[in-house]
């Protein structure tokens, strides 16, 4: 489970705040998509979450330990990270790049391709085609599933995916979506998902927590967003998408 409680940055002594005073709860097993424009917090709140960026005020709790007390190597090896800007290392062949963090970890050779290879598998990159190709030679779709493959090497218990599909088109983010699914269906990891794209959010999220100017402005599942929006600001966001079913 992951807690965030008055959660609040600033990077400037509290003029202006990326994120003001934020409180939610991710269940153990459960997919939240933070769904928000550019600039709404949503990254910020995910970095915050292992690390990469320090709160100026708020507590952040992962399985019940506020994250400034854990040591930082550990809580991060805990949880799994991907992004949109991949950063595979174009030396490294796939199976490389997947296993390593389990290189880092003294994982030996063996038990690295094992887990590296059962993980292409899932993220449908048959280890036989894809273990032995360099980053160079995928397209962008195959490259973002070896990075949710990476994430989920160590093991994670919680997994971070800051709109890994964002710059696809629309049929290989299809496509991704549906290989996430399966990973979630299969490894049932608790996802914090960030995306600017409402049906993304409303096809992967079991709830969906709508970010604006740094602010939580409602939390909930897609249906009840939609049918119940709680702010004026979340009602125009969710208007467009009954628009565009209707028409």
């Amino acid at each position: 489970m992951i807690v965030l409680r008055g959660l609040s940055k600033s990077y400037d002594g509290g003029k202006h705040f990326a994120v003001r005073d934020l409180s939610l709860e991710v269940a153990e097993g459960e997919t939240l998509v933070l769904l928000g424009s550019s600039g709404s917090g949503k990254t910020t709140l995910l970095k915050m979450i292992n690390r990469l960026i320090e709160p100026s005020a708020g507590t952040i709790e992962v399985d019940g330990t506020d994250v400034l007390r854990q040591d930082v190597v550990s809580l991060r090896r805990s949880i799994g990270y991907a992004f949109q800007q991949v950063g595979l290392f174009p030396h490294m062949t796939v199976e490389e790049n997947v296993a390593i963090g389990l290189r880092l970890r003294g994982v030996p050779a063996a038990e690295r391709r094992r887990r590296a290879r059962e993980l292409l598998e899932l993220v449908e990159l048959p280890a036989q085609a894809y273990a032995e190709r360099f980053p160079a030679e995928l397209s962008g779709g195959q490259a973002q599933r070896v990075g949710v493959a990476r994430a989920l090497a160590a093991e994670p218990k919680h997994l971070l995916l800051d709109e890994p599909f964002g710059a696809l088109d629309e049929v290989t983010r299809e496509s991704l979506r549906a290989a996430l699914k399966k990973v979630r269906e299969q490894l049932r990891k608790t996802i914090v998902f960030v995306t600017h794209d409402l049906f993304e959010a409303l096809d992967l999220g079991d709830r969906i927590a709508v970010m604006h100017e740094g602010r939580l402005e409602q939390l909930g599942s897609g249906e009840e967003l939609i049918k119940r929006p709680a702010t004026p600001f979340v009602e125009r966001l969710f208007r467009k998408h009954v628009e565009l079913l209707k028409g």
